[in-house]
């Protein structure tokens, strides 16, 4: 009777897994074409001229294709990003972080934005990839968004990260304090290496 309820226990624990894999693997797929979308957009923007001056040194990028706002004006907003850095060789697999916050200050109508986040800085690098990094005033890390200011602030300040956010025109209440970004390791416990990746690194290798 033990060994009857063991077998059965070790074919449903296996037949959980061959239904949560391909169903990741699904989830994956579409946020890194996604993802690969918003650079397309990133590219035809025309802030896009001073984003690629700062991309030249950047040590990594974190891209939101759909940050949500959950609510009217005040309410819950998140959205999954994808996380790649430099190496020797060009840019890395990519990897699965979600980012969340009480409010965003997105503006009333506004229910979702892109965002790219450039990373300049390897203590804020670091800081995402030990699984959960807190964004805000007394956090150590500096955000701007990007603008005709944002190169000097990132020059003269040391700024961490640079946000370019579709639609930047609607944007002006757009903060970050509060922000959380933590690692997905149910997505992370594969490494993305299909083909949906590959052109993700291709797309920034032409570019940055």
């Amino acid at each position: 009777m033990i060994k009857s309820l063991t077998r059965l226990a070790s074919a449903a624990a296996l037949a959980a897994v061959a239904f949560v894999l391909p169903a990741q693997a699904d989830e994956k797929g579409e946020l890194l074409r996604h993802a690969n979308q918003t650079v397309n957009h990133l590219r035809s923007d025309p802030a896009f001229g001073t984003a690629r001056t700062m991309l030249q040194g950047a040590e990594a990028v974190y891209i939101v294709p759909r940050l949500v706002k959950g609510g009217f004006i005040f309410g819950a907003e998140g959205g999954d990003g994808v996380l790649l850095h430099r190496t020797g060789h060009g840019w890395s697999t990519p990897r699965f972080y979600g980012m969340g916050s009480a409010s965003f200050g997105l503006q009333i109508g506004l229910e979702q934005a892109e965002l790219v986040f450039i990373i300049n800085s390897r203590r804020a690098l670091r800081g995402i990839e030990k699984g959960e990094l807190k964004l805000g005033a007394g956090a150590g890390i500096t955000v701007v968004t990007l603008s005709s200011a944002a190169e000097g602030a990132t020059t003269t300040h040391g700024g961490d990260m640079v946000v370019w956010a579709s639609g930047t025109g609607a944007y002006g209440g757009l903060t970050f304090n509060g922000t959380v970004i933590k690692q997905d390791k149910d997505l992370n416990e594969v490494p993305a290496t299909g083909p949906e990746a590959q052109a993700l690194r291709r797309n920034l290798a032409s570019i940055w």
